[in-house]
């Protein structure tokens, strides 16, 4: 009876693997895009060709050279080349690695931790989740490196999410079941519009404010959408404190806040009945 879990839990790690090494295409890919925005040449035209997300084939980003299928294994194909390119030797980034292992490991961690079942609407929505997750783990990538939430990304997401919240509502007849979603992704989106604008975006980015609405439609209560604000936050604290008691980096250093907000929403998808749970228990007792 083991033998079957292991199974589907080995499908969605290696689901996870290839996924994330589509992610770490899509990141370079829609970076490169936008180093063209604005050029007309016919030069520039190639390249954008040879960049399409749907058409262009798979090349190394420092010699250009087109990746033949050894060299695109997820994970084994950069450790089997000892992390070089097969053909000019330039070192390939650990990023490449790392993101096929982290999609991998969330895919498997949302499987085993997933909390609305796995079955009829509940694997329905665990099937969105992992395709949440590949924009997530994009995002995430795209933010750490250049302190920006791509529009290419997140809105591609918000469709998803609301077509994840009206197929739930419809499938399990409950009106509370769109209102509290669409009531949770209000209040992220309206807290972090009002610093926003506030702040003149010093204090949250704009790309925070988009990515906010599709947070609290996964959050899908007002409660969880507190919840993921307070484990973001608190998340972002801990994540920059090591800089600041080294000194390397001042009080208004520039924290790229997305990843925060992406792991605080994925705890409180998977977990967040259980912290609101253990705090009421904490308050009654």
């Amino acid at each position: 009876m083991l033998l079957y879990p292991l199974m589907i839990v080995a499908i969605v790690v290696l689901f996870g693997l290839v996924l994330g090494s589509f992610v770490n295409a899509l990141v370079w890919r829609l970076h490169e895009q936008d180093m063209l925005h604005g050029k007309k040449t016919k030069t520039a035209a190639k390249r954008r060709a040879a960049l399409s997300i749907t058409k262009g084939r798979s090349m190394c980003p420092h010699c250009g050279h087109e990746l033949a299928a050894k060299d695109l294994v997820p994970l084994f194909s950069w450790l089997y080349l000892r992390g070089k390119c097969r053909y000019c030797q330039t070192p390939i980034s650990r990023q490449y690695p790392i993101v096929e292992a982290a999609t991998a490991a969330l895919f498997a961690w949302s499987y085993l931790a997933w909390p609305y079942g796995l079955h009829g609407v509940g694997l329905f929505q665990l099937m969105c989740w992992l395709l949440m997750l590949v924009g997530f783990v994009a995002l995430a990538v795209y933010d750490l490196r250049w302190f920006t939430l791509p529009d290419r990304i997140v809105l591609p997401l918000t469709v998803l999410g609301l077509v994840l919240v009206a197929v739930s509502a419809v499938w399990v007849q409950r009106f509370t079941a769109l209102w509290q979603p669409l009531v949770a992704a209000a209040i992220i989106f309206g807290l972090f519009y009002v610093l926003y604008q506030a702040s003149g975006g010093k204090w949250i980015g704009g790309g925070d404010v988009k990515l906010a609405g599709v947070l609290g439609l996964l959050a899908a209560t007002p409660a969880k959408a507190f919840l993921v604000i307070f484990v973001a936050s608190l998340l972002g604290t801990l994540g920059s404190l090591p800089a600041l008691v080294k000194g390397k980096r001042g009080l208004g250093m520039h924290i790229p806040f997305g990843p925060y907000l992406l792991l605080g929403t994925v705890l409180t998808v998977l977990y967040g009945t259980q912290l609101i749970n253990w705090y009421q228990s904490l308050l009654v007792g």
